[in-house]
């Protein structure tokens, strides 16, 4: 019934992934973003509470016509409605209209949360028509001591037949011609199979699923455990996925331009390239992410996502050491020894230590004294929002000697507010007030001939990030810390808010308040990352991945997604507002 994922825990949901249109979305639309290279928006994320909220304010307005407002047919009218709508939109570069949109119906199937959708579904491939529709049923196949069970796949297909979604009821349709779609989706029929085991499917199981679920046997692929999340996309290329879609949906007959078929075929040995180097990987670099969610690991998706992205490209293996920031503070009844000791451990043996973002006052202080130890030791730091408001803190009670300095998030009574509360932020309403989405960071004159961050970018005067955040640098302290040597190498277009912290002498000590883990890809690894992991890794990596950064960074976003404020007010109106309509209160 959420707007959005904005006011959910990390701990209980996971990360909170905020797009280019300041969109609080499920973390899922990272890996859909990441994996697929696209941009989406916050229509690509379709919640109960977003449909109802619609409905609702149709029928205040009247549209209805009087007419008793029902699940069927409004509210699922609405969803298909909405469907139709986004896969409209175009997500890369090319501003092309989709030929395929791929929708996630999520949870499980039996889940009363789920039954309008389900049902929407179900009148959406008469909507479109039997070519049009395409249903995948991911099922789990469980490895019993060797044995490969198919009843929970033969069982969730039995209830998704009395919903009116399977593929062999789809296939039992009377012959019917629809009338044109009025945008092309495409139809499949296929089951995969998920094993928690590295062994793959076998020959009989795929049989038997085959018989049970009415679905022919090169239409059952299997999805086991491998080393790595990216060789899945080969796996079922392996399995010939890729045969099977281009006849089933026809995708020869698409008007594909010499010039991106190239692209596609570059692409291809590129993935490829970095799958297979994955496998040769012997030298290791470790990582500190010393954070306040880690009981859920999926709270740092994008973070760790990044990460990894990062160490492709130096072709190190990665390590990444869990450390609880309030492990860190001191020894208590619920913090043992054994626990304090371990964390010091891990961030005294890690190559590199990075902070990501958070709310909140919990374990702030063992945050600070892992910074603290980072920038004293000369090891390689990063600070993502939460943890580059923590290095000024930091910075200001143990350089400028203000012992008291902390974030009026912290202590609204404080006399040294060092990091305060942005003036325009609603207090009274959560979702979706925060300063969120895509904005730009400008650098400061001169940054050019000594910046990390800036080279890092290529060079660029203005770079571009996405921002979560409620709390700023106060304005009051920058003169002072600057004097003293925390840099603030990049600001706001204003030249108001601080966004990029480097210390010069130092291996790497960077902060950002923007969320650069947002938009990272494998094959484009964002930059601040790219550097902090070079920098773990050896000066000498970090100095070679920081010149070929000079020569051959590009940035992941579509061109009509940067278009600034200013240049807005002067009619560079980008095609889809709301890629910087990022100050909307979902509330």
């Amino acid at each position: 019934m959420n707007i959005d994922a904005g006011t959910m825990r990390p701990t209980e949901h996971g990360e909170v992934y905020v797009l280019n249109d300041g969109g609080e979305v499920d973390l899922d639309l990272g890996n859909y973003e990441r994996y697929l290279n696209v941009t989406l928006s916050r229509d690509n994320n379709i919640t109960t509470g977003k449909i109802y909220r619609e409905v609702i304010e149709k029928e205040r307005r009247g549209d209805y016509l009087g007419k008793t407002v029902q699940i069927v047919p409004h509210v699922t009218n609405a969803i298909q409605d909405w469907i139709e709508r986004v896969s409209k939109i175009p997500v890369d570069e090319t501003v092309e209209e989709p030929d395929v949109c791929i929708v996630e119906l999520g949870g499980t199937v039996g889940d009363i949360e789920s039954a309008p959708f389900v049902e929407a579904m179900r009148q959406f491939q008469f909507r479109v028509g039997h070519d049009n529709f395409a249903l995948i049923h991911v099922s789990l196949v469980p490895d019993m001591h060797g044995e490969q069970k198919t009843k929970p796949t033969q069982t969730t297909v039995h209830s998704l037949r009395g919903l009116g979604l399977l593929p062999d009821l789809v296939s039992l349709l009377p012959p019917f011609s629809p009338s044109p779609a009025p945008f092309d989706v495409t139809h499949l029929t296929g089951i995969a199979c998920r094993l928690l085991v590295p062994q793959p499917l076998n020959p009989a199981t795929k049989d038997k699923i085959s018989m049970f679920c009415h679905v022919a046997s090169e239409q059952v692929f299997g999805v086991h455990d491998v080393s790595s999340v990216y060789h899945v996309p080969l796996l079922l290329q392996s399995q010939g996925i890729v045969e099977f879609l281009t006849k089933r949906l026809k995708l020869d007959e698409l008007k594909i331009t010499k010039e991106m078929k190239e692209l596609g075929a570059l692409l291809g040995k590129r993935w490829r390239e970095l799958t297979a180097g994955q496998e040769r990987l012997f030298d290791t670099v470790t990582i500190a992410l010393v954070g306040k969610y880690t009981d859920l690991k999926d709270s740092y998706m994008s973070v760790t996502k990044a990460l990894e992205h990062s160490a492709f490209r130096i072709h190190r293996k990665l390590i990444i050491e869990w450390v609880e920031s309030s492990d860190l503070e001191h020894e208590t009844q619920e913090n043992s020894p054994a626990k304090y000791h371990d964390a010091w451990r891990a961030v005294v043996g890690a190559n590199g230590i990075l902070v990501p973002g958070g709310f909140g006052h919990r374990g702030t202080e063992g945050m600070m004294l892992a910074i603290k130890y980072a920038r004293e030791q000369k090891i390689p730091f990063l600070g993502i929002c939460l943890g580059f408001q923590l290095a000024v803190i930091e910075w200001a009670r143990n350089v400028l000697n203000i012992p008291d300095a902390t974030s009026g998030e912290f202590d609204h009574a404080t006399a040294h507010p060092v990091v305060i509360f942005m003036p325009e932020i609603s207090k009274t309403h959560m979702g979706g007030t925060m300063r969120l989405g895509l904005r730009p960071t400008v650098f400061e004159p001169g940054t050019d001939t000594w910046s990390k961050a800036r080279k890092l970018y290529g060079g660029a005067p203005k770079i571009w990030e996405r921002h979560r955040h409620r709390y700023e640098v106060n304005p009051a302290y920058v003169k002072q810390l600057v004097e003293s040597g925390c840099l603030f190498a990049g600001k706001d277009e204003k030249g108001e808010r601080m966004q990029v912290l480097e210390v010069k002498d130092h291996p790497y000590f960077l902060g950002f308040q923007a969320h650069p883990e947002f938009c990272t890809r494998p094959l484009n690894p964002s930059p601040p990352f790219l550097g902090f992991v070079s920098a773990s890794a050896s000066a000498e990596v970090f100095e070679e991945q920081l010149k070929a950064q000079l020569e051959t960074f590009k940035p992941p976003h579509p061109e009509n997604a940067m278009v600034s404020e200013a240049e807005l007010k002067l009619g560079q109106k980008p095609e889809n507002e709301h890629l910087v309509d990022s100050e909307v209160d979902e509330s």
